[in-house]
């Protein structure tokens, strides 16, 4: 249940954001209006009598919020996954059989350490 719940609210805050950026970039800074990108007269009739400004703003800032609310889920969706006490090492080495005897027979080969030429790679 909690896979499905952080794809979906993963993909949606993905798409949010892509949104976000192009809401971002159609917007025009202060000093422009529509009037130098549509002609004269034409911001009255493309997006009502207040412009784009309005529209433009008003969405930015709800798909804003919605971006916001999926951060805080995903965070929690995050946090309460199960921990795993130990590292990934600890749990292969616990997970190997413990025994004197090798399996079919086949005896390791022991190689015999010399304290001199551990002595030797120390550095000084």
């Amino acid at each position: 249940m909690m896979n499905w719940l952080f794809s979906v609210v993963l993909t949606v805050h993905i798409l949010v954001a892509l949104a976000i950026v192009g809401l971002v970039l159609m917007q025009h800074g202060k000093g422009a209006d529509m009037g130098a990108a549509f002609g004269s007269g034409a911001s009255g009739s493309l997006f009502g009598s207040s412009g784009s400004a309005n529209f433009l703003s008003r969405a930015t800032g709800v798909l804003a919020g919605v971006f916001f609310v999926t951060s805080l889920t995903l965070a929690y969706v995050a946090s309460n996954k199960p921990k795993t006490t130990g590292s990934v090492m600890q749990e292969t080495v616990q997970s190997q059989p413990v025994s004197g005897s090798v399996s079919a027979g086949v005896e390791a080969p022991v190689v015999p350490v010399d304290a001199a030429s551990k002595a030797k790679d120390i550095p000084k």
